[in-house]
């Protein structure tokens, strides 16, 4: 099995919605919604694509200033292939795109909350999120 890794390889927004169709990640992601998918790719200043062939099988997306942080948006990689290291070597490919010093942030879904120690990243306990306005009041 061959995987080739790509920096910034132009996707369509079909070919991410089938990807997130293949992982967990799917249900929590509007793939119903090309528009917000695809606005979702033009954004990100930073991806990571896995490909075995002509086949997206991983990808890594990110949004960066690529010397103080990189937030992790999205790391997928279709579960008809993972456990392989894909997702692990996604994350090093992302990485090594950074300067020196620049820490990597993600948000673990619920069935990647154990993965993400076993591969070695660190546990933060302060993270936060806001998704209303609502909220502040």
């Amino acid at each position: 099995m061959t995987i080739e890794y790509k920096v910034n390889q132009p996707i369509t927004a079909r070919q991410f919605i089938d990807l997130l169709k293949q992982t967990t990640l799917g249900v929590r992601r509007p793939i119903d919604n090309i528009v917000a998918i695809q606005a979702m790719l033009d954004h990100a200043n930073l991806t990571v694509t896995a490909w075995q062939g002509d086949e997206l099988i991983g990808i890594s997306r990110s949004v960066t200033d690529f010397y103080f942080c990189c937030y992790l948006s999205d790391l997928a990689v279709s579960e008809n292939i993972q456990a392989k290291g894909i997702g692990k070597e996604l994350i090093k490919q992302t990485f090594l795109q950074l300067n020196p010093g620049c820490k990597l942030n993600l948000l673990a879904a619920p069935q990647a909350v154990d993965y993400y120690p076993y591969i070695g990243l660190e546990r933060h306990e302060s993270a936060w999120i806001l998704s209303d306005l609502k909220q502040l009041d």
